[in-house]
């Protein structure tokens, strides 16, 4: 039965089918441009499926006096160039501007528009493979008009439309749900840090922290263009500490010889990255892998061993508690970071060093379930995705 439904399919250029009609900006310098009524799409409104507001807004003005085109509410807009493959239906008649194409069926008793949509989805990825530009990807007209359409009977054509629509909603419902399971994984750490930092036990002691360490200093800060070599001295960078994680990814090395130049950025076990810039605050301790190896721009912190672990300082670090405490001594607008000397100066409650190890065990017991709890729910979300995929091929195919 499957096999005799796509006999009788034809196959047709999308060109045929549909006109393909093109955008433009208005001029920015004509500020009155931008204050009208009418919905102007970027790729930057493509952030659902339909899209229902806009940023931005133009007059009429605007669009007689640019290439932007009008189009109409219901039908299909697809990203050409910026964001290839990205496929929106459109809530209200809108402009589009020249990343855009709207894709408009020339006759409604031939093709249905929420067929086209889930088609055009379908084949995201062929679009995103066909992209060409050295900075930007991206697909010319000819090649969208010649896209080549797989046309059941319009009753067809609607029955796989309501099967996919049906479909997908369960997903969505699937996916939110896991998405809030996530959220409640990545909480439960959060949780048990606030309840070990914020209501400190008995015989906790405050201590300021430039007292219980014997380093703290920026990493190294200088030009770092010429310093990588293929393989060396691994060099840790912001974005490897997140989380109370230090994870390197194999990419940045330097020579021995930078290494040793640069010895008060060198690393030592027990050592405490902190992150000064962009991601503030992030902190991971220095294990024995890293050990005598090299960083940049970041402040590196050695405790007092009889006073202070690494490891109870970099969770302290990552807590709810001491972020609040990073805001609030935080310096500059424009690039906002932190210094050395305002780090030195936070108060800190400690407990004994046995109890800051037992602390520390707990936590990474807690971490250690909160990761495994995520990556079951990163997993699912990956298996929701494929099985969208999946639909999607069996739907153009004549297999639903």
């Amino acid at each position: 039965m499957k096999a005799a439904m796509k006999k009788v399919w034809q196959t047709r250029p999308l060109g045929s089918l549909c006109q393909v009609i093109g955008g433009g900006t208005p001029s920015k310098s004509e500020e009155k441009y931008y204050s009208g009524e009418i919905p102007w799409a970027t790729v930057r409104d493509m952030r659902s499926e339909i899209i229902t507001g806009t940023e931005c807004k133009i007059t009429k003005e605007a669009v007689k006096a640019s290439a932007t085109n009008i189009i109409p509410k219901g039908n299909v807009v697809i990203a050409t160039r910026v964001g290839l493959g990205k496929v929106c239906l459109l809530g209200q008649d809108t402009a589009i501007n020249q990343d855009l194409r709207g894709i408009v069926p020339i006759d409604s008793r031939v093709l249905a528009t929420h067929f086209l949509f889930w088609w055009l989805k379908s084949i995201a990825d062929t679009i995103v493979a066909e992209g060409t530009g050295a900075t930007v990807q991206g697909v010319k007209l000819p090649f969208v008009k010649a896209l080549q359409l797989p046309l059941p009977p319009l009753p067809e054509q609607q029955r796989i439309v309501n099967i996919l629509g049906e479909a997908f909603e369960g997903i969505a419902t699937a996916k939110a749900n896991t998405e809030k399971n996530l959220q409640h994984a990545r909480a439960l750490f959060e949780s048990h840090l606030q309840s070990v930092f914020a209501r400190p036990g008995p015989g906790w002691v405050e201590r300021r922290l430039g007292n219980v360490v014997t380093r703290l200093t920026n990493g190294y800060v200088g030009p770092t263009r010429n310093i990588y070599i293929e393989s060396g001295v691994p060099y840790l960078l912001a974005r490897h500490v997140k989380n109370n994680r230090l994870t390197f990814d194999g990419r940045t090395f330097i020579s021995a010889e930078f290494n040793r130049k640069n010895k008060k950025s060198m690393l030592k076990v027990d050592d405490v990255l902190l992150v000064q810039s962009g991601h503030i605050g992030h902190s991971a301790v220095v294990t024995d892998e890293h050990e005598g190896h090299n960083c940049h721009a970041m402040i590196v912190i050695t405790p007092v061993k009889e006073a202070l672990t690494g490891s109870f300082l970099s969770l302290y670090f990552n807590s709810s508690e001491m972020r609040q405490k990073f805001e609030e001594i935080r310096s500059g607008s424009t690039v906002p970071h932190l210094t050395c000397g305002a780090v030195k100066e936070l108060i800190v409650a400690l407990p004994d060093v046995p109890t800051q190890r037992r602390l520390v065990d707990h936590s990474r017991e807690m971490q250690i379930e909160t990761q495994h709890l995520e990556s079951i729910y990163q997993q699912k979300l990956a298996a929701l995705e494929e099985l969208k995929k999946s639909l999607l091929h069996q739907a153009f195919t004549g297999q639903l």
